[in-house]
């Protein structure tokens, strides 16, 4: 691969590459082909899938859900609890994945006729994933199935003990496995490693994914039974908009399926017909449709306050209610959980940061703190990851002594299954998660072995993946290019997120014209080009950074290539374009 506009070594030291392999996004064996085609074909889409991948729909890319092991057997049980009127109980995790999963399964059962309840535990009291002692009490109380969405893969002795009172738990999952698995009526999960090829190329999937193919098997059981002979079949589709929510704020790939889920599910959501998503919209000060990244940065946040420092089930309530009033109580409540939120995480960064250079030139950053809010440590280390540019685990410990902690990976190193080596080497009280983000608990006086063990591990991946790193750029523009039809143009490519990276656009050469900091360390600046016209341009969170250093001190005389996505910027009276940076090199 060529260096792109020969940029071996950047401002943030790293090299410009072509994505695809030439400066038109191409490799050499590549018709002609229009700019989305360029684009789908960089990201790795099948010359005879572009199709299908420009306009992805759920009947192309749907699989037969029997293709899953306890596929078939977790539909039938719920259809006979559908049929016989049970107490069914959904216990969801506390997150985004979580609450859009029991969500889904929610609604849906309603629609049947079938009022079932949610159970989501409290992060701070009962910790991650079902307990024992919750299980055997939603037993107590009368529940006759419980199914757990987005965790339950790892639940050994909780579901053991459910299994000793007669309840029948169905799991519906999406994290790593282990080799043996839990005692559960049903395990549905493409990432068990008994599952057979056709289905483990999902797994990629998050737990709202697989819970709509559940959806989609039990409506296909009660069909066959007779069950809609005098009642109308659900719209499923109607769903689409939690499982759209569900994946992008979980960070799933997206690829395969998940793009025709949230490609689909945007569409519906833009109709705003589930009560509670609309109020999250307007809570949220959309004044538009939600785009993708809407999904990852303005709404799932919100969703995610209650869980991490709020009420935990107030996600799913707010999902699943049909009352506007009180949708716009608890999506008000929801956005105050989310600036608390806010206050706390920066609190706990500045923290975690100022203890990052004590880590040295480990794999893995492993960051502790006594009294850390563990509702935050998860989106700390994401940004301890991106600022050191390797895995990061942040850990929360408490009086007890014991730590909670979150990571979050780079690409090409698979942190969820170093942590269940971890946990299975006896370092962890509990662990598990999957290639990108992971969750454990340790005792405090077993971090420093922790952090020893996965920089044995991990130390080749990690450099491996930091030695082949290198900004992949779609597409060079003159800055008159950076305009609103330019991304009108390159949207048909998208959805775009994890896995299905966004393009980045080099443009310059550019010379700085006015350069300053806003916000909460951003950096503003406004360049030129040679071809006289100039653009906005911002950086988030780099203000102190190599790159807006630079980027503020850049001499009028010296020009600059800039590397960034292009968004556009809505805030004015027309729409315009303007460019994230995410690199700049100095023009030679």
């Amino acid at each position: 691969m060529t260096f792109a506009l020969n940029i071996s070594r950047s401002i943030s030291g790293q090299p410009w590459r072509w994505r695809g392999g030439s400066a038109d996004g191409r490799d050499a064996t590549y018709l002609p082909d229009d700019l989305v085609t360029q684009l789908l074909l960089a990201r790795g889409c099948p010359r005879d899938a572009v199709d299908a991948h420009r306009n992805p729909t759920i009947r192309a890319f749907m699989p037969d859900p029997s293709l899953f092991r306890d596929m078939d057997a977790a539909a039938d049980r719920l259809a006979d609890a559908v049929q016989r009127g049970e107490d069914v109980r959904i216990f969801g995790d506390y997150d985004v994945d979580g609450a859009t999963s029991a969500a889904l399964l929610i609604r849906l059962l309603r629609d049947l006729g079938l009022h079932a309840k949610p159970y989501i535990p409290d992060r701070l009291m009962e910790g991650y994933g079902p307990s024992g002692e919750a299980l055997v009490r939603l037993a107590g109380d009368g529940a006759t199935l419980i199914v757990t969405v987005d965790c339950g893969a790892q639940a050994f002795e909780a579901l053991s003990m459910a299994k000793a009172t007669g309840v029948d738990v169905v799991v519906v999952d999406h994290h790593k496995c282990s080799t043996q698995l839990p005692e559960a009526f049903a395990l549905v999960n493409p990432n068990r490693l008994d599952e057979n090829e056709g289905a483990a190329v999902h797994g990629h999937l998050a737990a709202v994914g697989v819970a709509f193919l559940l959806g989609a098997a039990l409506v296909r059981v009660l069909r066959a039974r007779g069950w809609f002979a005098s009642r109308s079949e659900p719209a499923l589709m109607e769903l689409l908009d939690i499982v759209a929510l569900g994946t992008v704020a979980d960070v799933a790939q997206l690829k395969g399926l998940n793009r025709a889920f949230v490609a689909q599910g945007l569409k519906v959501m833009a109709n705003r017909h589930n009560i509670g998503l609309a109020a999250l919209i307007d809570a949220s000060r959309l004044t538009r449709a939600p785009l993708c990244h809407d999904l990852g940065f303005a709404l799932g946040p919100r969703i995610n306050a209650g869980g991490r420092v709020g009420q935990a089930d107030l996600g799913v309530r707010l999902l699943t209610t049909e009352d506007p009033v009180e949708a716009a109580s608890i999506a008000a409540q929801l956005d105050h959980y989310n600036e608390e939120r806010r206050a706390i995480e920066s609190t706990v960064q500045e923290q975690a940061e100022a203890l990052l250079s004590a880590q040295g030139n480990r794999a893995v950053a492993v960051i502790s703190g006594q009294g850390w809010h563990p509702g935050v440590i998860g989106i700390v280390a994401g940004r301890i990851k991106e600022k050191a540019g390797r895995p990061a685990i942040v850990i929360a410990v408490d009086d007890a002594g014991v730590g909670k902690g979150s990571g979050r990976s780079i690409s090409g190193v698979d942190l969820g299954a170093a942590v269940m080596a971890a946990k299975d080497s006896g370092l962890l009280v509990a662990g598990g998660g999957h290639a990108m983000a992971a969750g454990l608990t340790v005792a405090a006086d077993r971090i420093d072995a922790l952090a020893d063990f996965l920089d044995d591990r991990l130390s080749a991946a990690v450099a491996n993946a930091r030695d082949n790193r290198a900004l992949l750029i779609d597409a060079v523009l003159a800055p008159a290019g950076v305009n609103p039809d330019f991304v009108a143009a390159i949207e048909q490519g998208g959805p775009y997120g994890a896995g299905w990276p966004a393009p980045l656009i080099a443009a310059g050469p550019m010379r700085v014209i006015k350069a300053d900091v806003v916000g909460n360390g951003h950096l503003r600046a406004i360049m030129s080009g040679e071809d006289g016209r100039s653009i906005k341009t911002i950086a988030f969170r780099q203000a102190e950074t190599d790159l807006g250093q630079a980027i503020l001190g850049a001499p009028r005389d010296r020009k600059l290539w800039v590397a960034g996505k292009v968004k556009i910027d809505d805030w004015g009276s027309r729409p315009a374009a303007e460019l994230h940076l995410e690199d700049a090199a100095w023009a030679e």
